[in-house]
């Protein structure tokens, strides 16, 4: 998961992907790739109040790859946070997330649909 900084520019932020998924690839297999858009943070981090998600899950050939993506993205300016997890067989694929869903309500969240209006009760036949 790479979280970067939304004031970065764009061709910045593109790069930074682009080289985590070329390392990823040169030493491993990129399962999936995801692009998640600007949402809020949960606290701030730098005085910043959202970030930039992407989701890259991937199988790593060896150690030696995640090390250099974890040094590589430690020492990127423009990465706010980044998180390595290794993920149990069996977990399910990663929810797809649109990247405009946090303007249109609740970050993450699916829009509600209104409510269907209950039904009274039958009486019941005393």
């Amino acid at each position: 998961m790479l979280l970067l900084d939304p004031q970065a520019e764009d061709s910045t932020r593109a790069k930074i992907v682009s080289d985590a998924v070329t390392a990823i690839e040169s030493q491993g297999e990129l399962v999936s790739q995801a692009e998640w858009g600007e949402r809020p943070l949960a606290y701030p981090i730098d005085r910043k109040a959202s970030a930039d998600y992407h989701l890259l899950q991937f199988h790593a050939g060896d150690t030696a790859l995640l090390e250099g993506l974890d040094r590589t993205l430690h020492l990127t300016d423009a990465v706010m946070r980044h998180r390595i997890i290794k993920l149990a067989p069996g977990t399910p694929a990663p929810p797809s997330v649109s990247p405009r869903a946090s303007e249109a309500g609740e970050p993450g969240a699916p829009a509600a649909e209104p409510a269907a209006p209950a039904e009274p009760a039958a009486p019941s036949p005393e």
